[in-house]
C-alpha cells in the first residue's frame, strides 16, 4: 500500500471522533462516569478507519527488518509525526517488540501546544483510538503521583485545548495495540523538560516498577522525534551527535544539549527519563535499530525532521566494549597550537581566535575538553567543557581563551606572562553513571557530580598529584560541587564518570 498517501477524507471523522467523546463516557454496569482521553489526530496523523490503521501499521512492520535481540527490553524510542513521515522508522521499534509479553506500558510524551511546570500523568481512566479503548493503571497512576512532588495526576497535556490535541502519547497508541494486543497504560506527558524532572521521573519509575509484581512486564515508551526544519544534510550530522551520546549511554549530556538546543529532539526529556528509569532497572545498552528523516520518507529534502528507532536492554555482559578513544600525535600537537595561538589572542587583542580549518576528521567532531595553564609549574586557570558542546578544535579554542582571561580563581593572565605559561589539554570521553563506587579507578577516571543546582568535576590526574584514594577522590568531588563532603552517599547526588587523553607541553 501507498502510505503516502493524502488524509484530508479522514479529517471530519476525526473531528467526530473527538467531539463525540470529550463527554465523560458510561460503562455498562458502571457506578461512575468513565473520563476517557479522544483520538484527537485520527484523520490526521495516521487513518482514522480501523481496517486501514490496521493494514497501514502491519505493512510498516513487515517492511521494518532488523537482526534479532535476544536479551531483555526495558526501554523503547519511538518517533511521533504523521505515519507517512516517521511511521516506517517507528516499525523498527515496535517490530522489535514482536512477540514480547508486556502487560502495562508507560508512555512518555513531551506537551506541543500547552506550558506547564511539571510532569503530568493523566487523571482519567482510559485513552481511545479507532482500534479500541487503552484503559489506564490508575493505581500505578496514582503512586507514582506520590512519589515526586514535579509529578502530578492532571489533564494538563493529555485533554484537548483550542490550540490541539496532543498528538506524540497518542500516535504511539495504535503500534501498541497492534503489537501487544491488550494492556494497561500510564500516560505521562512531560511539561518541564529539565535534567531534574526527567532524573525525578526516571527514578520515580524505576522504584514503583521494582516494587510491584509486574517489573518484567512493564514497558517503558519514550516519544520523540530528533532534530527539526533542517537542510537533510544538516539534520542528518546534528541527529547523529544525538544518537552518538545515546549509545555512549551519555544521558547527562543529552539533556544539557538538548536544554541549550545544541541538539535537538522535541521528546529529549522522555528520552532521558526513559534511560534513566531502564538503567536503574539494569539496561546498560542502547541499540539504534533505524535511523531515517522525513527527507528519506516523504521526500523533501529542504525542511526534514529526523526520526530513530532505539532500544535499550539488559545485556548479560553489559555494554559493547567500544574502543579507547586517542589522537595522533599531530592531532596533539595541532590542538596544543591552538590553545597557546588562542589564549595569547585572547589576552592582546580581547577577541576570539578563529582557528583555520583542520583537516582532522577527530578535530572537527564534538567532545568535551578542559584546558589548564601553568606558570612555574603552580595552576594558572583551568576551564572546560563537560560535555561535546563544539567540535573539539573549537572547545579547546574557548577553553584556553576561557582559562587564561576567566578563571574566578585568579586574575587575567597579562601579556608579559604569556611566554611563561605552559598548556595542558584534557579531551573527554562520554559520561557514564557510576552504578558502583568500586568501578572508579583512581588515575583512570574522573568525576561529575551532580545534585540538584549543584555540579562539580573533577579531572582524572587531580586525585593521582594529590595522593588521593578513592574515597578522597569522591569526597573532594562532592567539595568542588559545594557541597559537603559526604554527598556522594545521597541518593539525590548522581556519580559521573569519565575517561581522559591527557597531554601537554611539559610531557614527552
Amino acid at each position: 500500500m501507498n502510505i503516502k498517501r493524502s488524509f484530508k477524507m479522514y479529517w471530519l471523522m476525526s473531528q467526530l471522533i473527538a467531539f463525540a467523546v470529550t463527554v465523560p463516557l458510561q460503562q455498562a454496569g458502571a457506578a461512575t462516569p468513565q473520563k476517557v482521553r479522544p483520538a484527537g489526530v485520527a484523520g490526521s496523523f495516521y487513518p482514522a478507519d480501523p481496517k486501514e490503521l490496521s493494514s497501514m501499521i502491519d505493512d510498516m512492520l513487515a517492511h521494518a527488518s532488523s537482526p534479532p535481540i535476544n536479551d531483555p527490553i526495558l526501554a523503547v524510542v519511538a518517533p511521533h509525526a504523521g505515519y507517512p513521515y516517521s511511521g516506517p522508522v517507528a516499525a523498527y521499534t515496535y517490530a522489535a517488540l514482536k512477540g514480547r509479553k508486556f502487560s502495562r506500558v508507560v508512555v512518555i510524551a513531551p506537551s506541543h501546544y500547552v506550558a506547564f511546570d511539571f510532569t503530568s500523568v493523566y487523571d482519567g481512566d482510559a485513552y481511545a483510538t479507532p482500534l479500541g479503548t487503552v484503559p489506564v493503571d490508575k493505581v500505578f497512576a496514582h503512586q507514582l503521583a506520590k512519589i515526586s512532588p514535579s509529578i502530578r495526576l492532571s489533564g494538563q497535556g493529555h485533554d484537548a485545548t483550542s490550540a490541539g490535541a496532543e498528538h506524540a502519547l497518542e500516535v504511539q497508541l495504535p503500534w501498541l495495540q497492534r503489537v501487544l494486543g491488550d494492556f494497561e497504560l500510564v500516560p505521562i506527558v512531560m511539561g518541564n523538560q529539565s535534567y531534574e524532572n526527567s532524573r525525578a521521573l526516571g527514578v520515580a519509575l524505576a522504584k514503583l516498577i521494582q516494587a510491584d509484581n509486574k517489573s518484567g512486564s512493564t514497558l517503558i515508551v519514550a516519544s520523540s522525534d530528533l532534530s527539526h526544519y533542517h537542510p537533510y544534510d544538516d539534520a542528518v550530522k546534528i541527529d547523529h551527535k544525538t544518537l552518538h551520546a545515546l549509545v555512549a549511554w551519555d544521558y547527562f549530556s543529552m539533556s544539557q544539549n538538548f536544554q541549550t538546543r545544541v541538539w535537538e529532539a522535541c521528546g529529549g526529556a522522555p528520552i532521558v527519563a526513559a534511560m534513566i528509569a531502564s538503567e536503574r532497572m539494569g539496561a546498560n545498552q542502547a541499540q539504534v535499530l533505524k535511523y531515517a528523516n522525513s527527507g528519506d520518507t516523504a521526500g523533501d529534502r529542504s525542511r526534514v525532521v529526523g526520526y530513530s528507532a532505539d532500544v535499550f536492554v539488559k545485556a548479560p555482559h553489559g555494554a559493547a566494549e567500544q574502543a579507547p578513544f586517542s589522537l595522533t600525535e599531530q592531532e596533539k600537537s595541532e590542538l596544543l597550537a591552538l590553545a597557546r595561538k588562542s589564549a595569547e589572542y585572547a589576552v592582546q587583542t580581547h577577541k576570539a581566535y578563529e582557528p583555520p580549518a583542520s583537516a582532522s576528521e577527530t578535530l572537527n567532531r564534538e567532545y568535551g575538553a578542559f584546558v589548564t595553564l601553568t606558570e612555574g609549574g603552580m595552576l594558572r586557570g583551568c576551564i572546560g567543557y563537560t560535555s561535546a558542546v563544539k567540535p573539539l578544535n573549537i572547545t579547546v579554542r574557548d577553553t584556553a581563551s576561557y582559562a587564561a582571561l576567566r578563571d574566578p580563581r585568579f586574575h587575567p593572565v597579562s601579556v608579559a606572562e604569556l611566554s611563561q605559561l605552559q598548556y595542558e589539554i584534557s579531551v573527554l570521553s562520554p559520561l557514564r553513571r557510576v552504578t558502583d563506587i568500586q568501578q572508579i579507578k583512581v588515575g583512570e577516571h574522573g568525576l561529575l557530580m551532580k545534585n540538584g543546582e549543584y555540579e562539580g568535576l573533577l579531572l582524572p590526574q587531580v586525585p593521582v598529584e594529590q595522593k588521593w584514594d578513592r574515597q578522597k577522590f569522591l569526597e573532594q568531588t562532592c567539595v568542588k560541587a559545594g557541597m559537603r563532603s559526604e554527598c556522594w552517599k545521597d541518593e539525590d547526588t548522581d556519580i559521573f564518570m569519565f575517561t581522559a587523553v591527557v597531554f601537554g607541553e611539559h610531557k614527552p
